[in-house]
């Protein structure tokens, strides 16, 4: 299982997303540009000593990623899809796409994607932040495929 973040913006989440990885056993990709340094420290320090622990690979753009990530699903996670996590069914080889935290993913790659899929949740909020989502949702994909630690 694969996490594949869309030109991130905020260095905290990134760290966030990275221990999650760490933790839970699944890959992170970073889609640039990013939005900050990746040196930056609020990266290390979101996560931790956990950084050790997570295979994280870099690609300059969108189309280099596709190029390079293994065979798998394309998995996006939008608020704009109507179709809820618990109701899809995960497969071990996805890869669970999340766009910037201001803009999401733009409308070629939702295009493109083999599925789309949301986090349910209460219609007066419009959205939740990044590394919750992302550990939601992988949570989710490990339990369904049989991949939590």
């Amino acid at each position: 299982m694969r996490i594949a973040l869309f030109e991130p913006e905020i260095a905290g989440n990134v760290g966030a997303v990275m221990r999650t990885g760490a933790c839970l056993g699944a890959e992170i990709h970073l889609i640039e540009p990013l939005g900050f340094q990746w040196d930056d420290k609020r990266v290390r320090r979101a996560a931790m000593d956990y950084i050790d622990h997570v295979a994280v690979t870099r690609h300059p753009s969108f189309t280099a990623f596709r190029q390079s990530a293994a065979p798998g699903r394309l998995v996006l996670f939008t608020t704009k899809s109507s179709a809820s996590i618990y109701d899809f069914t995960f497969e071990p080889t996805d890869i669970l796409l999340f766009g910037k935290e201001s803009a999401g993913v733009p409308a070629e790659i939702s295009d493109i994607a083999d599925a789309r899929v949301r986090i349910p949740m209460r219609p007066e909020v419009r959205s939740m932040n990044l590394a919750t989502t992302a550990s939601i949702a992988l949570a989710e994909a490990l339990r369904q495929t049989g991949g939590l630690p």
